[in-house]
């Protein structure tokens, strides 16, 4: 029996757990035409929630692409990925050529087939042509310019996702968004979705200074409710015939600080422990028996970790863990966990942020792992 529980990836439909008026917002006003920004902590289910609203729009008719900005290294790759991504919506290649060759005619662009990992063979394009800062500008221009293209020619509507969004201000500057405003705003048969999982760079983009203030709706992704992701895990248990014993979908939660990705794979790992025992029924015991398999198996990871921090940020993160992430700059807490001063703990917390080790929640600072948190507790002093 297929395990119900997923993480680490996009999840499927059965394993995607509340969010409904989120997806109905983004599906509405992605058929609108809007640009909405979705801001997001890491681990939320972003990247889950904007899949299925893609798949949405496509069944409704619309084209839709998707483009992680943070998995390029330069400008260039980055407008050459976003092509191709543009270009995959013509499956042929000798379509893809005329097509492409009819919009991006005079930047000649190179298009070809490469193998992929399932054999049959992928789209690749390139610039070679562009080779200076100006050349790059025209560039950005012209495949900025092409999602509205499309919808014109095709005469239909576009769903664009940019994820990992913050990550473009890594690019030439703050001319990229200039550029990308520029051309979007212009596009009303296209709707577009930036996602960022680093808030704090995502609402400093949307500032009043920025090209993107005010240029959209803004959807701000909070935690799932304890009791649907409670009453949701016990289901899945029972629907693959383990019995979960009383509150244990709670203690999932509560263990994984009620964030998707943890809770997800927190009951993916008790399941196949239950499963390969043999049970019919789980509970708290065998729960904690999966969450000491778990540490035991980060050890070394989580302790390689701990040794590059600085004894500042060590003491820091471990008072985050033991005091709920509050208040960790009161006189109180730094004299109980020896902190030191006030200026010293708030360097520690945002070379902690920066690292991905913490994240802010209103007040509160929380371990962004919660395995992680659990081997603070457990294994440092």
């Amino acid at each position: 029996m297929t395990n119900p529980f997923v993480y680490g990836e996009v999840v499927p439909d059965a394993s995607f757990v509340d969010r409904e008026a989120e997806l109905d917002r983004l599906v509405q006003d992605l058929a609108a035409g809007q640009k909405i920004f979705l801001i997001s902590p890491r681990r939320y289910g972003k990247s889950s929630l904007v899949a299925r609203a893609l798949d949405r729009a496509r069944r409704g008719g619309a084209l839709a692409v998707e483009i992680t900005v943070s998995s390029y290294s330069s400008y260039v790759a980055f407008l050459e990925g976003y092509a191709r991504e543009l270009l995959s919506l013509e499956t042929r290649l000798d379509r893809a050529r005329s097509w492409f060759g009819d919009l991006l005619g005079t930047l000649r662009p190179q298009i070809r087939l490469e193998p992929d990992d399932s054999g049959r063979g992928a789209i690749a394009v390139s610039f070679p042509t562009v080779r200076t800062d100006r050349d790059v500008s025209r560039l950005a221009q012209e495949v900025f310019a092409l999602p509205g293209r499309i919808a014109d020619a095709r005469r239909r509507r576009l769903a664009v996702a940019l994820d990992e969004f913050q990550a473009i201000g890594s690019f030439n500057g703050g001319s990229v968004e200039h550029a990308l405003r520029a051309a979007v705003q212009h596009q009303r048969q296209v709707g577009y979705v930036f996602s960022g999982s680093e808030p704090t760079l995502m609402e400093r983009m949307l500032g009043r200074s920025r090209p993107f203030y005010k240029a959209g709706p803004v959807m701000r992704l909070q935690k799932i409710p304890e009791d649907r992701f409670a009453a949701f895990i016990d289901a899945r248990f029972r629907a693959t015939k383990l019995r979960p014993g009383p509150n244990l979908g709670a203690a999932i939660v509560e263990l994984a600080g009620n964030l998707p990705y943890d809770v997800q794979r927190l009951a993916h790992e008790l399941w196949d422990d239950a499963r390969a025992a043999g049970m019919k029924s789980v509970g708290l015991e065998d729960l904690h028996a999966t969450l000491r398999r778990l540490l035991g198996e980060h050890d070394a990871m989580f302790e390689a970790g701990w040794q590059r921090l600085t004894l500042a940020q060590r003491a820091t993160l471990r008072a985050a863990v033991l005091e709920d992430g509050r208040e960790l700059l009161s006189a109180d807490a730094r004299a109980r966990h020896r902190l030191g001063g006030a200026s010293t703990v708030q360097a520690s917390l945002s070379a902690l942020i920066r690292e991905d080790l913490l994240a802010r929640e209103g007040t509160r600072y929380v371990v962004v792992d919660s395995l992680l948190r659990e081997w603070v507790a457990r294994h440092t002093f």
